[in-house]
């Protein structure tokens, strides 16, 4: 059978496997819109979830068990599903936001009557079979895959997932007519005070509109900075707990992603906690090396927690809430500070970077 040889350059792959990742990233995409993109985002933690386990099994027993290839199970599963192009936030959460932006557009009628935001930020509804929403989707989905291998091949030093989902969310907003940022409702970007007084945007005849509010927070329990303070240290410790314990950076980004499930399925007031696990603990990962205390190294974890919660609350203000459609807080947040991290450790100054192979 005749196999491709040449290289693609940045990308770094053959053709062939390259072929076979595009075409599945197209499928991802048009699977993130069907289903919408937090659903997508629900079986990013179930599949992570699931890698991870394998991983932390194999850890306690594989070696006994003398399985050819085992040790490459729990890789595939994380890596090549969860985080790759079926279920992987890039191209399928990030399929789904993009399709969320282009009905918002283009089928304003299909908003559901208790949805308050613009529909455009909808991403808990799911689009089905309708072919150019799906087509959006798969557009998309290649367009994050290709952006995250492109930024990793160069060796850009952040969560180049997570970028990819801020990337393409502003490349939607373009695509489909949106302003990136939004007209400010407060006396400035950072001010919340209109949602909470149920103020009206302002339309362009004079009047109001009545059916968007001048501030839309991305999450209306979980925007004020005591609250989003408070769960993030929690979250934090909790993502460091399980990792001393586990030895899994993801696993507490799972069981958050998961999480989620509630969320979707109407439950008041879950909180969104993805960015703050998993960055509770890149926190415990890098204190044991420099102190070698687990208790030190936990509340370590609950700073990084309770930072990269602020870091979401911070950029959902800016980018989230004076626009019509959704960029995420979370990934933002996560290739933020992932971004601080990996500048840092490429200085000398902490000795690892989490999770980022530099």
């Amino acid at each position: 059978m005749f196999q491709a040889v040449l290289q693609l350059p940045v990308i770094g792959m053959e053709v062939e496997p390259f072929l076979l990742l595009l075409i599945t990233a197209l499928a991802g995409g048009a699977f993130g819109a069907a289903l919408g993109a937090l659903p997508a985002f629900v079986f990013t933690g179930f599949v992570v979830f699931l890698g991870e386990g394998i991983a932390i099994l194999q850890r306690e027993i594989g070696s006994s068990l003398d399985v050819p290839g085992a040790g490459n199970i729990a890789t595939g599963v994380t890596g090549t599903i969860g985080f790759g192009a079926v279920t992987g936030p890039h191209i399928a959460f990030a399929g789904g936001v993009a399709a969320t932006a282009y009905a918002g557009r283009k089928y304003p009628e299909m908003e559901p009557d208790d949805w308050d935001y613009h529909f455009g930020k909808n991403i808990l509804y799911a689009f089905g079979t309708k072919p150019d929403i799906l087509a959006v989707g798969a557009i998309f989905g290649a367009v994050g895959m290709l952006f995250t291998r492109i930024m990793g091949g160069i060796g850009f030093p952040t969560d180049n997932i997570a970028l990819s989902v801020v990337a393409t969310a502003f490349l939607a907003r373009l695509a489909f007519g949106y302003p990136l940022v939004g007209k400010v409702g407060g006396s400035n970007i950072l001010d919340m005070s209109p949602f909470e007084r149920e103020e009206k945007r302002t339309a362009a005849d004079g009047g109001t509109e009545t059916d968007r509010l001048a501030t839309e927070p991305w999450l209306p329990h979980q925007y004020k900075w005591a609250g989003v303070t408070a769960i993030g240290l929690v979250g934090g410790i909790l993502g460091g707990f399980i990792w001393i314990e586990t030895g899994s950076i993801f696993l507490g980004y799972a069981i958050s992603a998961m999480s989620l499930l509630f969320l979707n399925l109407g439950v008041e007031k879950i909180p969104v906690t993805h960015h703050i696990t998993l960055l509770g603990a890149v926190g415990a990962v890098i204190a044991m090396p420099m102190i070698g205390s687990e208790v030190v190294a936990l509340l370590v974890a609950g700073v990084f927690g309770a930072v990269s919660g602020l870091f979401g609350e911070l950029t959902q203000r800016l980018f989230y809430s004076h626009s019509g459609t959704h960029v995420d807080p979370p990934a933002m947040a996560i290739a933020l500070f992932m971004l601080i991290l990996g500048v840092l450790y490429l200085a000398g100054a902490i000795p690892n970077a989490g999770y980022l192979g530099l």
